[in-house]
């Protein structure tokens, strides 16, 4: 997989960054915890918070996800999680919430199923690659199991 564009994909093996299947480079964060020193910054980010994210210089979206709970509009998030998978194609896309474990690695999960991998595995590959107390809750992880059984959240792998 090509970075494309000219932008540089994340390191692989760097703090919270995530390969799906595809070879697409993904970077977890909990904001709680700031951004890592002296690495780059992400050309997107995918925000999931109670409430507005901070400024961030690069461009970003919101998607209104409290803490313990699953996104207040599935149908937004499920739109959001698509273009974050599309763009890390060719971008630095980071998906952060406060810790960066359980709203973080319930949207992971849900990129590795856009990925192609099954939804019922998805949880197990965020935990073994990612961090392994991610997605924190039952229902988040029902979310993620939902979330590839709707068919029509789920492009062509192979595409963008």
């Amino acid at each position: 997989m090509g970075s494309g564009g000219g932008v540089s994909p994340w390191e692989a093996g760097g703090a919270g960054v995530l390969r799906l299947p595809s070879g697409r480079l993904v970077r977890g964060r909990g904001l709680r915890r700031g951004p890592e020193a002296g690495g780059p910054d992400p050309t997107y980010g995918l925000y999931l918070l109670g409430g507005p994210p901070p400024a961030v210089p690069w461009e970003a979206r919101w998607i209104r996800w409290p803490d313990f709970r699953l996104p207040a509009d599935p149908d937004a998030a499920a739109a959001a999680l698509a273009e974050a998978w599309r763009r890390a194609a060719t971008g630095r896309v980071e998906v952060a919430c406060g810790g960066g474990r359980g709203r973080t690695g319930t949207a992971l999960a849900c990129l590795a199923v856009l990925d192609g991998v099954p939804a019922e595995e998805a949880v197990a590959y965020v935990r073994r690659h990612y961090h392994r107390r991610a997605v924190e809750t039952p229902w988040q992880a029902r979310y993620v199991r939902r979330f590839g059984a709707a068919g029509d959240n789920a492009p062509d792998a192979q595409g963008s």
